[in-house]
């Protein structure tokens, strides 16, 4: 049976640009207020500013937090806070959007270095356990409760080989098994855990990509619909899925993508 999502709240990690954005633009839009946490420098924490007051605009309240998802430390702080602020109805929305990692090859070339240990482990981390950290803590303090829903964001990455996309590669394989895993544990609580895979989307975190030009002619050239993934896709999924009560879409990567996965 599908349920209003106004008055709820959602937590969107990595909420400042990207699909993390967009995300909460659709889910404001159908009036749930977001918490965010995002990690940008100066001029990333004034576009993150602008961005509250557009989504506050709207008539939710939003809270955006500057600082490192994937530090312990921050989830100690925030989560707390989150419990006090959603009082009675906890987070009915998690979504996972953190896209930090390191973009090198593994195998040292032409006067460049490979992939060290401390940047396959930092990309891991971020991209990948922090998940687990985060519905650990929101789990474990009350606040992901029977319909709850959350969400990663993964990649055709994780099963394509290009020369700079190995500890990213990796950590998506990590995060759809953490998906799986965590959607066994949470479904006696009635949560649903799933992985969003989008299509080839043009955001900061694309764009960081060396191969980026390439896989953004390809994408637009076989995808069905003759157009990219756009972040907007990605809130409309994750809106729709969400009105949802039930649980027992869980465990799954879905592909937000328009087909292109089937013709790439």
């Amino acid at each position: 049976m599908a349920t209003p999502l106004e008055g709820s709240w959602a937590l969107v990690l990595g909420v400042s640009s990207g699909m993390g954005l967009a995300v909460a633009r659709q889910l404001a839009h159908e009036g749930v207020n977001v918490l965010g946490v995002h990690f940008d420098t100066a001029s990333g924490q004034e576009k993150a500013a602008t961005a509250a007051e557009e989504l506050r605009s709207l008539g939710v309240q939003v809270h955006f937090h500057n600082a490192n998802a994937a530090r312990a430390a921050t989830r100690a702080e925030l989560v707390p806070l989150f419990r006090e602020l959603t009082g009675d109805r906890g987070i009915r929305i998690l979504v996972h959007s953190l896209a930090f990692g390191t973009l090198v090859p593994f195998i040292a070339k032409d006067g460049q270095p490979g992939l060290s240990e401390r940047q396959m482990n930092m990309t891991l981390d971020v991209m990948a356990h922090s998940l687990v950290y985060w519905t650990q803590d929101l789990h474990a303090a009350g606040l992901l409760r029977h319909g709850s829903k959350v969400y990663a964001m993964t990649s055709a990455g994780n099963a394509k080989v290009t020369s700079n996309y190995g500890a990213v590669s990796a950590a998506k394989c990590a995060l759809e098994a953490h998906v799986r895993q965590l959607a066994v544990e949470l479904a006696p609580s009635g949560v649903a855990v799933n992985a969003l895979r989008a299509g080839v989307t043009v955001t900061p975190s694309l764009e960081r990509i060396p191969e980026s030009a390439e896989l953004v002619e390809r994408a637009t050239r076989t995808n069905p619909h003759g157009r990219l993934t756009r972040p907007e896709d990605v809130g409309d999924a994750v809106a729709l899925l969400s009105r949802a009560e039930t649980s027992w879409i869980t465990g799954n990567v879905i592909g937000v993508d328009g087909g292109e996965v089937l013709t790439a």
